[in-house]
């Protein structure tokens, strides 16, 4: 005869399984409305102006449950600009491999590349540009130092252009600096529904960066 006791644990092990990738791609599901959420929030309101209880509402949850998602407000802002930060590099380096080997082609592509990145994801963008600086300094130097991987590319390229004698600029270790912070304000100006396209606003960038480096 057949041990109930046995066919019970066996039954439930086997709902247990079954049911284990459906609560997977809820809790993810879950975890990403909650990093919208506090996105849109620290856009709108500031890191110090958005609350976890103003997330929570906006995530559709209770309070409570958000803190299973998150322990604080620092923790969620410091994911979103790590994710952010990653994915800003990973474009601009990707797009830097398919330029060839002229400097001047990568700067026009890598120029691209990060501000496309900025006009397509202008809420991460806008609150890396304004929100960093409200983190702990461990956490605000981690991503520093993230921010700065990206900034070595550009200036990479500027040397690099430099040697070979296609740039000019006499100020190579400021161009990469200045040329950034020049996208980065796209995020505070840029809307969808705006007189210029994403295209638009590339090649107006590309070009500045041409300029910025003295583009022989």
């Amino acid at each position: 005869m057949l041990d109930m006791g046995i066919a019970a644990r066996h039954h439930f092990d086997m709902n247990e399984r079954s049911s284990h990738p459906k609560r997977q791609k809820q809790a993810l599901a879950s975890r990403e409305i909650v990093f919208a959420s506090a996105l849109q929030a620290f856009a709108e309101l500031g890191f110090h102006g958005a609350s976890m209880r103003d997330i929570a509402t906006r995530s559709g949850m209770s309070l409570s449950n958000l803190y299973n998602h998150s322990a604080s407000k620092s923790h969620l802002l410091v994911e979103l600009l790590k994710t952010a930060n990653y994915n800003h590099l990973t474009e601009t380096e990707w797009a830097v491999s398919a330029a060839g080997d002229s400097p001047t082609d990568k700067l026009e592509m890598a120029t691209r590349a990060y501000v496309n990145y900025i006009v397509d994801h202008p809420l991460e963008a806008l609150v890396a540009h304004t929100e960093l600086r409200y983190l702990d300094e461990d956490d605000r130097k981690r991503l520093v130092i993230a921010r700065d991987r990206l900034q070595s590319i550009f200036e990479n390229i500027v040397h690099e252009g430099i040697r070979l004698g296609e740039f000019k600029t006499p100020y190579p270790d400021d161009v990469s600096r200045n040329l950034l912070t020049m996208c980065a304000g796209i995020a505070e100006w840029y809307r969808p529904d705006g007189p210029m396209s994403r295209d638009q606003i590339s090649e107006q960038f590309a070009r500045y960066a041409a300029r910025l480096v003295e583009q022989d």
